[in-house]
């Protein structure tokens, strides 16, 4: 049994917004981030559990259980026994690639539930894992609740794990180094907030507690914000915006999740040919990769014989960080959503990139994050049902979940072996069976996708015209070079 020196063992209240993600499991979606981690070479057993003892469970989350009585939910700290949360096995397959067991691995694990009375997390060690390129590797796959954190804190938690270099020690955390393992200072992955802002969550809270599950009578939202200046108004506008949100267009992509899941994954794109395509076609990284989402998925659709007008859209919920700058930060969920509509029903890759960089434009400067920060509070406060009621009113407005990381670029190290690739996938909540997932490391950019089987079946469909679709854009740009 193996646990870092600490004080005794405590017990803390959960915040409604993480008991808000605690109480969204279901038997369709299970609240857990999921991601895949690939190793060159496998990594030293021993060396990777003492990594884990000191730089892992430092942060009490991972070293406590949930607890829930009439008052709510509680973090409980107990003995960690690794041999719980550290699973090793290996692909039974010996083909030349057999990557597709892999995903067929991830896919059935990302519909297991952990086990309620231990802490909500495991990671599992999988060897004989072949490439295209006939090498073998080692994956690890990392399945923590999102009640813990949200995934821009556990991105910073797994980076917090590795090395700059392979010959790296683990070493014995100081008392300071358990303190500040508690906050963590996380790489600031998205533009934060700031302390006027985090007073417009409060604020935008309590609104939401009075008229959420009416709707928002608008006119009468805009009365009691009028006078209170220019951001408040703003912030009023904005969740009338996203109380009144129409449905998305109805796609075979909507459907009931019935809990079985299946995940795909591509191969890197270099992030500087991603970055030269968006500079030369006057566009962002993010407005090339969401566009070339778009496409991905309008061509999959098209594929599969259904008609797509020029206006079919659909709805994607992206989360943004609201941390605070220059502050450490507890574990937790400090996020919001804002809804990200793709023009999937644009075919010309130039316009549906120039629609794309207008919608992500349109969104900055808003507060809709916060609002959706503000509802993820009130969900853990109300009564089940009532939750419930309200996630499965704005799952209805969306198709999917998308989330679109950039992490480090220089090569990490784990118990002695590098990485080679990373992703991952959040949760989907209510009715959504759909989530993608961008992210960057080491000058390379992969793009991820996992649904549920009562939806789609066959995301490698969607995930294999990703790059097409990049490469016309690369095609577009070459062009305007002439």
């Amino acid at each position: 049994m193996l646990s870092p020196s600490l004080s005794p063992f405590r017990r803390e209240k959960m915040s409604t917004v993480d008991t808000a993600w605690l109480r969204m499991d279901s038997a369709g979606n299970l609240m857990m981030i999921v991601s895949v981690l690939m190793f060159d070479q496998p990594l030293d057993e021993q060396r990777f559990r003492q990594t884990m003892v000191n730089r892992l469970l430092p942060y009490s989350r991972f070293r406590s259980r949930v607890a829930q009585d009439v008052t709510g939910a509680w973090w409980q700290e107990q003995a960690v026994d690794l041999d719980d949360h550290i699973i090793h096995s290996k692909l039974k397959s010996a083909k030349p690639d057999n990557k597709a067991e892999l995903e067929l691995t991830v896919s059935r694990l990302s519909a297991e539930a952990l086990d309620p009375s231990k802490p909500l997390w495991q990671m599992h060690l999988i060897d004989n894992c072949i490439g295209a390129d006939g090498r073998r590797r080692q994956a690890v796959i990392v399945r923590i609740h999102h009640c813990i954190a949200d995934g821009i804190a556990l991105v910073g938690v797994l980076l917090s794990m590795f090395d700059h270099t392979s010959e790296t020690r683990p070493h014995e955390p100081s008392p300071q180094q358990v303190e500040a393992a508690e906050e963590n200072p996380w790489l600031q992955l998205m533009h934060p907030v700031t302390k006027t802002t985090i007073t417009a969550i409060n604020m935008s809270t309590t609104m939401m507690t009075k008229s959420l599950w009416m709707l928002a009578d608008s006119s009468k939202l805009m009365q009691r914000f009028t006078g209170m200046g220019q951001m408040t108004t703003q912030l009023a506008q904005d969740a009338i915006k996203l109380l009144t949100m129409t449905e998305d267009s109805r796609t075979r992509l909507k459907g009931k999740p019935q809990g079985k899941k299946h995940v795909a994954w591509s191969e890197p794109l270099p992030l500087s040919e991603v970055k030269a395509i968006g500079h030369a076609l006057g566009s962002s990284i993010n407005d090339v990769l969401m566009a070339s989402v778009a496409g991905a998925i309008g061509a999959y659709l098209r594929a599969k014989g259904d008609t797509v007008p020029h206006g079919t859209e659909l709805r994607a919920m992206v989360p943004v960080n609201l941390r605070k700058a220059g502050k450490e930060q507890k574990l937790g969920n400090a996020f919001g959503l804002v809804p990200l509509v793709l023009p999937v029903g644009i075919e010309d890759p130039l316009a549906r990139l120039h629609e794309v960089r207008r919608r992500m434009d349109e969104l900055k400067g808003g507060y809709q994050a916060l609002v959706a920060m503000a509802v993820l509070g009130v969900l853990g406060a109300t009564p089940k049902q009532m939750q419930s009621e309200i996630q499965n009113y704005f799952a209805k407005k969306a198709t999917a979940v998308m989330s679109n990381v950039p992490g480090p670029q220089a090569p990490l190290y784990l118990a002695g072996s590098q990485l080679g690739q990373i992703m991952f996938w959040v949760p989907q909540s209510g009715d959504i069976g759909v989530g993608v997932s961008i992210l960057s490391y080491n000058g390379g950019v992969q793009f991820g996708i996992v649904t549920d089987d009562a939806i789609a079946d066959d995301p490698h469909e969607i995930i294999r015209r990703f790059e097409p679709e990049f490469e016309k854009l690369v095609l577009l740009a070459l062009m305007s070079e002439w």
